[in-house]
């Protein structure tokens, strides 16, 4: 593959303790929706350690050809063609099984959380999971200085994005009829959400 195929360096450190996450958590899932896929290292990653899943990648369409140079060189049978998704706009048939998303959340508005958690709802089937990675606040409050000075780089960068509190993530997830599972502390101080959809939307 091509030298310009993306790399990110976090998501080789992070992928397998992500893993270890999924593995207890997306054992019974069939189909898998990948909001915000990035370079697609995660995808094809976790597809190959769990072959019974069909992983979905999405995001917008300037990461699509990206994602593609991944999906291609592993060339895995369950990984079809990644789908462009802005959460804000129109989202994938569903139902999935399994819903997962990597840093993606302090990156968006939280105008885009809200509407992202909304369209979860609706492709998420009943008795679905949902596992979210990243760093997050409680009580609101920083869990580091390193999570700290992050946070005011993302700033300085977009101002609508941000480390967001864990309490205000719980509250959209329950909105759409999630209860959480587990909050795994992951390294470099970060976390892993796992919700189960046990109730419709309200």
């Amino acid at each position: 593959m091509g030298a310009d195929k993306p790399f990110a360096p976090a998501c080789e450190r992070n992928r397998e303790p992500i893993l270890e996450v999924l593995q207890q958590h997306f054992g019974n899932a069939g189909k898998v929706l990948e909001i915000a896929s990035g370079t697609g290292q995660h995808a094809v990653h976790f597809a190959a350690a769990m072959p019974w899943l069909v992983w979905q990648c999405s995001d917008r369409a300037a990461q699509l050809p990206g994602i593609r140079q991944w999906l291609d060189e592993a060339a895995l049978a369950n990984t079809p063609s990644p789908l462009e998704l802005d959460v804000a706009g129109d989202w994938p048939r569903g139902p999935f099984d399994a819903v997962f998303s990597a840093n993606s959340l302090h990156i968006m508005g939280w105008a885009e959380v809200e509407a992202c958690f909304v369209g979860i709802g609706r492709v998420l089937a009943p008795g679905g999971v949902l596992a979210v990675y990243g760093p997050f606040n409680y009580d609101g409050a920083f869990s580091s200085d390193s999570n700290r000075d992050f946070d005011a780089w993302l700033k300085t960068r977009d101002s609508r994005s941000g480390i967001r509190d864990f309490e205000a993530v719980d509250a959209l997830a329950c909105d759409i009829g999630l209860n959480l599972r587990e909050d795994c502390a992951m390294p470099a101080n970060n976390r892993c959400l796992v919700w189960e959809k046990t109730a419709a939307m309200r």
